[in-house]
């Protein structure tokens, strides 16, 4: 037997300080955030007739189960190196978890802002175990954000939405990861939209590793965002954002502008997506393919089998899509769609088999 000594993976900071804007100063608060899998979806191609090679980057594998903590890890090492002594956020979900926990390995304090009974139980459960302030306001996200950016202006806080631009920064590293996997770009990456930092962080990344010779072309960006909370999509601010994956249901995002340049500048798409395509991507995920994931998720496969049968999408392309969080954050929403309850029987093997066999 081998005994094969593997480096440890030093979190996204370490692995990419020379992309990133750290110094030999910057305490690092890490929890080895990233290296997340990519994985084929060859199951889930076959079954919908998707002429395709593609990969899912699976983000629920991060310490708080999200892509945030990418993005996460360096907004609070910058905020303990200016001397911040507390973190704020307006979250949906999987941001108010990500900050609360880094807020906890810091050291520092974290208050959450949310949407009155809008943010999945997960999410929420996450937040209070890490030893968060919760504040629920009785509005929505983009109510939660403005008292978040007028809070910023108090000195020893820190505003760790991605309206700071560190989030963007350390997000883009998922970029670096896919080129590295796959030594390539993909021709392709499709992600879902909310507040549209994502979108923005991974074109950011392309855009460098293309800039300084690591990868030979861009992918095309493709973004998709809820029916009900498509703001980009219909070129308008959404006053009352609705849809099942609350992850997403922004209405007036912070990066609406650094997602259309991605878009733009990919020679990309935008496109929304409804929430019963959203349920029945989310359940097709995990029947093919084995991998849960939260509703906002299956924004982006929905939408990569629609652009795919309007021919946006050509056969054989090379398509990567974000899952952004795991589907154990929204538990009661797959619980809620599937319906289905455990067959009762006596302790009898016989009686087993009777169910098994039908």
């Amino acid at each position: 037997m081998t005994n094969m000594k593997l480096s440890p993976w030093p979190g996204v900071i370490r692995a990419y300080a020379d992309r990133l804007p750290v110094t030999q100063h910057t305490p690092i608060v890490t929890l080895l955030e990233g290296n997340t899998p990519l994985i084929p979806l060859s199951n889930f191609c076959k079954r919908h007739r998707l002429d395709l090679e593609l990969y899912v980057k699976y983000e629920a594998l991060n310490p708080t189960a999200s892509f945030k903590d990418r993005g996460m890890t360096l907004a609070v090492s910058k905020a303990v190196e200016r001397g911040a002594q507390i973190l704020v956020c307006a979250s949906t979900g999987n941001t108010s978890a990500s900050a609360a926990a880094y807020a906890a390995r810091a050291g520092i304090r974290s208050v959450v802002i949310i949407p009155y009974g809008k943010i999945a139980l997960g999410k929420l459960a996450q937040a209070l175990i890490y030893g968060a302030q919760i504040i629920a306001i009785e509005g929505n996200f983009d109510d939660a954000l403005h008292i978040v950016q007028a809070l910023g202006s108090q000195p020893t806080i820190e505003v760790v939405n991605s309206i700071n631009p560190v989030r963007i920064e350390g997000q883009k590293t998922a970029a670096f990861e896919i080129c590295d996997h796959l030594g390539r770009a993909p021709d392709v990456h499709a992600l879902p939209v909310g507040n549209a930092g994502n979108i923005t962080a991974y074109w950011k990344g392309y855009q460098e590793y293309h800039r300084d010779n690591v990868i030979r072309t861009l992918p095309r960006m493709f973004g998709f965002q809820a029916a009900g909370a498509a703001p980009i999509v219909e070129d308008r601010i959404i006053e009352h954002p609705e849809t099942i994956a609350t992850a997403i249901r922004i209405g007036n995002p912070a990066s609406w502008q650094g997602a259309k340049r991605a878009i733009k500048e990919s020679h990309g798409h935008i496109d929304k997506i409804t929430d019963a395509e959203i349920l029945e991507n989310q359940k097709a995920l995990a029947q093919s393919e084995g991998l849960f994931v939260e509703p906002a998720c299956a924004v982006a496969l929905a939408g990569i089998r629609k652009a795919f049968s309007q021919g946006l999408i050509p056969s054989g392309a090379l398509v990567v899509a974000t899952m952004t969080g795991h589907g154990l954050k929204d538990p009661q929403t797959a619980i809620e769609q599937i319906d289905i309850q455990p067959h009762v029987c006596p302790p009898d093997v016989q009686a087993v088999l009777k169910l098994i066999n039908g």
